[in-house]
């Protein structure tokens, strides 16, 4: 099996400065990546900024004969997006692969959660995955090739308590992702979805320590890196990725239960054959979901 390699490819990692990112910019600057290390500098809630934690690991790429530069804009602006990218663009000559890494956390219960807590979390996730990836996206068209990696979470694929705001975001750039995947698929752009678990500083209040041993970044990085690269040939995907566990997510349906003239007594003498799915497809696109509506009706 040829190795999975990065020789001469630029790729953007934004939110590399610590944890999840900052492993994936570390492992494929060893691969050969020129690596543009975005990282803000603040903290976890999104407050602060600083250069430091994007220019630690700049340097340490550069340490282990990588090559790499360090950007400090936001992803939650779009002027800041557009910077990210052209710091490619300076720097060395093009964008090949991004990384949506780059995250913050502003928890709260539903009835307690403020606009202000709810939108900037939507700006940073969804919006920044959109602002970085736009100018990105043209660039990947003009050169025929291009690999996104979009990072979703099990809490917006499956909920969990007190973070409405960061669920939301997180099944909205599942959305983005479907359709940026049909939009790039004659362009050679591959854009698939992780759903991560690690043990970082956004998730250090979740996990026992001694719990988040077994879930380090590290575990995580063999997909992204491959998912990043030449070698990727899925599209249109999701992954759960975490503690050396790779799988993917579908989001599937069936045939389901067929009446034209159903009423609600129709739907709840018939629940149980409308929630228990058999024969699981999984729909790649609307026309995927018409096909399998048109089967169903045809057949009763």
């Amino acid at each position: 099996m040829a190795d999975v390699s990065f020789e001469n490819r630029v790729v953007i990692v934004t939110g590399a400065g610590n944890g999840l990112g900052k492993a994936y910019a570390l492992e494929l600057g060893k691969r050969g990546a020129k690596v543009v290390v975005n990282d803000l500098g603040g903290a976890v809630d999104g407050s602060g900024s600083g250069n430091s934690p994007a220019d630690d690991v700049v340097n340490e790429i550069i340490e282990n004969g990588g090559e790499a530069v360090a950007n400090y804009d936001s992803v939650a602006t779009k002027d800041g997006g557009e910077s990210i990218v052209q710091t490619a663009v300076d720097s060395f000559g093009t964008v090949d692969a991004v990384i949506n890494n780059a995250g913050i956390l502003r928890d709260k219960s539903f009835a307690n959660i403020t606009e202000e807590e709810f939108s900037l979390i939507i700006e940073v996730h969804l919006k920044g995955t959109y602002f970085v990836t736009q100018p990105a996206f043209k660039i990947m068209k003009e050169n025929n090739y291009g690999r996104i990696v979009n990072v979703a979470s099990p809490s917006g694929l499956f909920g969990n308590f007190g973070q409405t705001n960061y669920g939301a975001a997180k099944m909205g750039i599942v959305g983005l992702t479907n359709v940026l995947a049909i939009e790039g698929a004659k362009y050679n752009i591959k854009v698939n979805v992780i759903a991560p678990t690690a043990y970082t500083r956004m998730t250090e209040a979740l996990l026992p320590e001694d719990v988040g041993k077994l879930f380090s970044a590290e575990l995580v990085t063999p997909m992204v890196t491959y998912l990043a690269s030449e070698a990727c040939e899925p599209t249109h995907e999701i992954f759960g990725v975490a503690a050396g566990r790779f799988a993917r997510i579908g989001i599937i349906t069936h045939e389901g239960y067929v009446n034209t003239q159903a009423t609600a007594e129709d739907i709840a003498s018939n629940i149980e054959e409308i929630r228990t799915i058999t024969d699981g497809t999984y729909p790649l696109s609307n026309e995927d979901e018409l096909l399998l509506i048109q089967k169903a009706i045809q057949g009763n």
